[in-house]
């Protein structure tokens, strides 16, 4: 394959992409930021990080000791 040829391809390959990129919907950056808010806001009582986990449903609770007498 010569040189030009491969350059075509790479080219190809970019006009390609740069296409499916151009078909993306977009919104704005401040939409975004209120969507995520609105939906991290929403769900803040299903999140273990802020809410904790149960120490009966936690499965990296340490292991309780066993003893035999």
């Amino acid at each position: 394959m010569s040189s030009n040829s491969a350059s075509l391809v790479s080219l190809q390959k970019s006009v390609k992409q740069l296409r499916k990129e151009a078909g993306f919907r977009r919104i704005k950056v401040s939409q975004a930021a209120e969507d995520l808010k609105k939906f991290c806001l929403d769900n803040a009582q299903k999140d273990p990080l802020l809410m904790g986990v149960p120490s009966s449903d936690n499965p990296f609770r340490p292991p309780k000791s066993c003893a035999l007498l």
